[in-house]
């Protein structure tokens, strides 16, 4: 039985996060789970100062036997049946080892991975795979929420919404000249759950036209051809991104080209393009002006992403949703020459 307390506090988490995306759900017992899980993760056990990470898996509903393949791992079932939550809960870290709590009568379990997978990118490919929704305590203190609504990231002060990059995708992949759509998608995957969750600024040009790219400035060596579509090649481009200012530019296969690109505005672009936020965003802003085939993908410090096309904003992630583009397919804007060519 819950105090008043206890009540009032989870009647307070579940309006932040009804407003902040994640709606109530309809089975009551399965929205009293996942409330008291993002309870635990926001306050969680403290033993000798140290706040202990934990992980829940919630209503998986994919079939168990697709699991290793859809994730890519190698996953260990063992049952915690006749265990109170609170016992269950220390065994799991989450990152290799989780807890799977239902709203029936089916027991909880345990799940162990044959390696971590507590990265953002890792809770958005088990939530696919499993079709759950996901709690997790990061050992940073990070806490998430992931599920088939997004990313819900708790950033201290308020709830951080990224909806799933699918939702980014569909705003403009009718429009024209986007390019492979599925390196698109991984840009955008890589941007959000790579870059913008762990405070990575960074600017990704995705550039589908053979032809060289205008209005750069090369700085660095050729880097090595890291592919936005292999998984393996992801943790070297983070890493090396957190090293360096400047643009990374991919060809039309999503391979990284050219790494700590300076961008150089056309006179045209700097008089015709009006400048966005800080440094990083007005240069972009302003190249994809001049490359106007290019998708440039800018990621904030502090993790909002966007997506700028041919001098103006496709869209960009806030609080709460996905604004919308800023025109319909129809009435692309144009710039003179700088009108985007048809595919």
């Amino acid at each position: 039985m819950m105090s008043d307390l206890q009540e009032r506090r989870l009647q307070r988490l579940a309006d932040e996060l009804a407003d902040n995306g994640l709606a109530p759900n309809a089975d009551l017992e399965s929205w009293a789970i996942l409330l008291e899980e993002v309870d635990h993760a926001l306050r969680p056990t403290v033993h000798e100062r140290k706040a202990a990470s934990s992980g829940t898996v919630l209503e998986p509903k994919t079939v168990p036997d697709n699991w290793a393949v859809g994730t890519e791992l190698h996953i260990a079932r063992m049952p915690a049946a006749r265990r109170t939550t609170a016992f269950s809960r220390r065994y799991t870290d989450g990152l290799s080892s989780w807890l799977v709590r239902y709203s029936d009568s089916r027991d909880d379990e345990w799940l162990l991975f044959d390696r971590s997978a507590g990265s953002e990118r890792d809770l958005v490919v088990l939530a696919d795979a499993l079709g759950a929704t996901i709690v997790q305590r990061h050992p940073s203190g990070t806490v998430r929420v992931v599920g088939a609504f997004g990313v819900l990231r708790w950033e201290g002060l308020v709830w951080h919404h990224e909806p799933p990059v699918g939702a980014w995708v569909g705003t403009f992949a009718s429009l024209p000249s986007i390019g492979d759509p599925g390196v698109l998608k991984a840009m955008l995957a890589f941007a959000v759950h790579d870059l913008g969750s762990l405070g990575i600024g960074a600017v990704l040009v995705y550039r589908p036209s053979p032809s060289p790219a205008r209005s750069i400035e090369e700085r660095l060596p050729v880097p090595p051809p890291l592919n936005i579509r292999k998984v393996s090649h992801l943790a070297p481009l983070r890493h090396a991104l957190a090293q360096l200012d400047g643009a990374a530019i991919f060809d039309g296969d999503g391979v990284l080209r050219q790494l700590g690109v300076h961008l150089v505005p056309s006179r045209t672009a700097e008089a015709e393009v009006s400048a966005l936020g800080g440094t990083r965003h007005t240069s972009a802003l302003r190249y994809s002006f001049d490359d106007p085939t290019a998708t440039v993908v800018v990621v904030s410090e502090d993790g909002p992403v966007s997506v700028l096309r041919n001098g103006s904003i496709l869209g960009r992630s806030a609080q709460d949703h996905l604004i919308e583009p800023l025109w319909s397919p129809g009435q692309w804007p144009s710039n003179g020459d700088h009108a985007p060519m048809s595919r």
